[in-house]
């Protein structure tokens, strides 16, 4: 009975008191916290898609010369190595080394940088693996020889054909990734952020399980939307998606 009233009271987005901090339920942390998350997965997201995708490009488009290697020495390189890892060496290289950033808060447009940087550079990494090898595979197509063939110039047809078809693997791995990456709990922690990740470890540490049961469900909410907002993309990207569809 227990476990159906807090199902309807999910339904009604109503995700229960805290059992640690008195006179503060879920809600009231969620609303205090979370936004600041939200931002540092845009930013990381934003990083990730910025970089990645045209380093994948340089890549696929200059293959098997010194340009192609160097991108893909690194990129496999940045997803091997943990995001704690990441955001400790640019901490002491760029922050304490060279005192161009701070190392913690999130105040200022400054304090956002490290962060975003460290956790966006393992989706950066895997987004130009995925272009590279889909814009190897697609340049190789029949209809991108017609094309070229047609007296389409090649910038337009890798632009508009190529590279096209290119980005459906990357909506594919972005739709787990964004709460992922919404969610950061080592990342905040290093930082000093105060958003839902770090408020999760938090929770987890007191036992408050209210607390870790609601973000948990909110977590998973935002992964399910992002695999639909996905799964509407794809008919956006490849019109062939909805004709099979229909």
């Amino acid at each position: 009975m227990q476990y159906l009233y807090y199902v309807k009271g999910v339904a009604t987005l109503d995700l229960g008191p805290s059992l640690v901090i008195r006179g503060r339920d879920v809600n009231d942390i969620v609303k205090t916290h979370f936004p600041k998350s939200i931002e540092l997965g845009f930013y990381a997201f934003l990083f990730a898609i910025v970089v990645g995708v045209p380093l994948g490009m340089i890549a696929a488009l200059r293959q098997n010369t010194w340009v192609d290697y160097s991108a893909m020495f690194f990129s496999n390189v940045f997803h091997a190595i943990p995001s704690f890892l990441v955001a400790t060496l640019l901490i002491y290289f760029i922050a304490l080394k060279f005192g161009a950033l701070p190392t913690s808060g999130w105040t200022t447009w400054e304090s956002k940088i490290l962060p975003s940087i460290a956790l966006g550079f393992a989706p950066m990494a895997l987004f130009a693996r995925l272009v590279r090898g889909t814009m190897l595979e697609t340049l190789q197509q029949d209809y991108v020889r017609t094309a070229r063939a047609k007296g389409l110039r090649y910038r337009r047809v890798v632009g508009l054909h190529v590279l096209r078809n290119s980005l459906i693997p990357v909506i594919t791995a972005a739709g787990p990734l964004l709460g992922f990456i919404t969610g950061s709990f080592v990342i905040e922690l290093i930082f000093n952020i105060p958003g839902i990740g770090q408020y999760y470890v938090t929770a987890v540490n007191a036992r408050d399980f209210s607390v870790v049961m609601g973000l948990t469900v909110l977590l998973s909410g935002i992964i399910i939307i992002a695999n639909l907002v996905v799964d509407i993309l794809y008919g956006v990207l490849d019109p062939r998606t909805r004709d099979a569809r229909t």
